[in-house]
């Protein structure tokens, strides 16, 4: 048959074939690293994100620092009359000023934003606090009769009301005590806190969007990366398939050699061990984050202990669980009276004290927990009625630390009232507890009392 009668051979070029398939191979493999290389700078955005956080945080810690030391300062000065702590507080305004660094520090990256003009009003706030405090020195060094001269430039400034010019001695040390220490600059104290609250609230809703965003972001990359493995998967699988079909059968059982390596499985590649890499180290931030979170929502800022909703957590486990235990239901007495006496500084140490000594003289098992502003409890495992005396010798030695103090801190008491369980948190235990505080709180409280058939819930 001549070439004029030949049919014309027909099918694909393996030549074409593999230029196809690398011309493929090259575009998927510099996509996929392109997505791996966003992959690292969305977690860079990640980390950028938390450590401007944790900056922002600390500048914040250092404003309040800066303001609660020129109130410390003020209040040491009008308590204990000594110049030493009036010098420490200009020190302090005019030449440490933390609370203007702080600023200072945070003025180029934040500022304008919402959460930055809240630290401005803090310490507008604690600015107009200022001329109070330099008042009352003034009160106060003119009561000690101290040399004009030797006031700083500030006291010397600040001239004395008519009325107030009037007063004696102690009427002056008092009325500057009383401005230091009175409701008006607890109100004001109050306010700045508010406003460095609501900065902080603001700068963690600024970062919550920016972290959502950007895992967002990286879940795209990700879902991407994933669909363009997949792709070059099939890529492969169809090379393999068109050498099996248009290569020569001795070549088949190399084919099959290549499908059992485990080097062609996508897990083994470079693109996925870096992924691999950068997933747990998101991880790892996401369970820190998770754990921070869920630390301060079951804890106590000021004690450390257990708080309310910790106490409720710990309620339904009990309740589960079953098993004998005691309650303890625990009141500060008169803590009122420490508040309005010595000022809410002196109060909180008072609760951190007693929260102290709940941890170290209970055991590890125990579970003592902040119920409310002054009240405490404490859920004492596997504990059986016998068992009665030692809860009462251990109270009654923290109320004799609590009322012999040397540390400085006012004497406090505690009234405890108790009650035990055989079947774990049981309905009405609290109630029972609670009926035996109020019996001790009835007879004079500073004591411990177990609950007993016929006291009133």
């Amino acid at each position: 048959m001549d070439g004029k009668g030949q049919k014309p051979v027909k099918g694909i070029r393996i030549s074409t074939v593999n230029m196809i398939m690398i011309l493929i191979s090259c575009v998927l493999y510099i996509l996929l690293i392109t997505a791996t290389i966003r992959v690292s700078e969305q977690y860079k955005n990640v980390h950028s994100s938390m450590d401007e956080y944790i900056a922002f945080e600390e500048n914040e810690a250092f404003l309040t620092e800066g303001s609660a030391y020129l109130t410390e300062q003020v209040r040491l000065y009008t308590v204990t009359l000594e110049p030493e702590y009036m010098e420490n507080y200009f020190t302090e305004a005019n030449e440490s000023k933390r609370r203007e660094t702080a600023l200072e520090n945070l003025t180029d990256a934040y500022e304008g934003d919402q959460a930055y003009e809240y630290l401005v009003e803090a310490l507008q706030h604690s600015n107009d606090l200022m001329h109070d405090e330099i008042y009352a020195m003034r009160l106060i060094s003119e009561a000690q009769d101290y040399p004009e001269e030797s006031l700083p430039p500030e006291v010397q400034e600040v001239g004395l009301s008519d009325e107030d010019q009037t007063l004696g001695r102690d009427e002056m040390i008092q009325k500057a005590r009383e401005i230091v220490f009175g409701t008006a600059y607890q109100d004001a104290k109050a306010r700045i806190l508010a406003s460095v609250e609501s900065s902080m609230k603001s700068m963690h809703e600024v970062t919550h969007e920016k972290m959502l965003g950007n895992a967002e972001a990286l879940e795209s990359t990700m879902t991407m990366q994933r669909r363009l493995v997949s792709i070059l998967f099939v890529e492969t699988v169809a090379t393999f398939l068109l050498i099996i079909l248009l290569i020569i059968k001795p070549l088949q059982v190399h084919v099959n050699c290549i499908k059992e390596e485990k080097m062609m499985e996508v897990t083994g590649s470079y693109e996925f061990k870096y992924l691999a890499l950068t997933y747990n180290d998101i991880f790892e931030i996401k369970n820190a984050n998770e754990a921070m979170l869920r630390y301060r929502a079951e804890h106590d800022p000021l004690t450390g202990i257990v708080n309310r909703g910790g106490f409720e957590q710990l309620k339904s486990m009990f309740q589960m669980k079953g098993g004998a235990l005691g309650l303890l239901i625990i009141d500060v007495d008169k803590f009122k009276l420490i508040n309005d006496g010595y000022g809410h500084e002196v109060g909180d140490q008072v609760l951190k004290k007693v929260a102290g000594l709940l941890k170290s003289k209970f055991r590890a098992t125990d579970h003592p927990a902040r119920i409310g502003g002054d009240e405490f409890a404490v859920i004492l495992t596997g504990l059986e009625e016998e068992m009665g005396a030692v809860v009462m010798r251990k109270i009654g030695e923290i109320n004799d630390l609590l009322m012999h103090p040397d540390d400085g801190l006012p004497p406090v008491s505690l009234s405890v009232g108790s009650a035990f369980s055989e079947n774990g948190f049981t309905d009405d235990l609290y109630n029972r507890a609670d009926a035996a505080l109020y019996e001790v709180k009835k007879n004079g409280r500073c004591g411990c009392r177990f609950y007993e058939e016929g006291m009133k819930h």
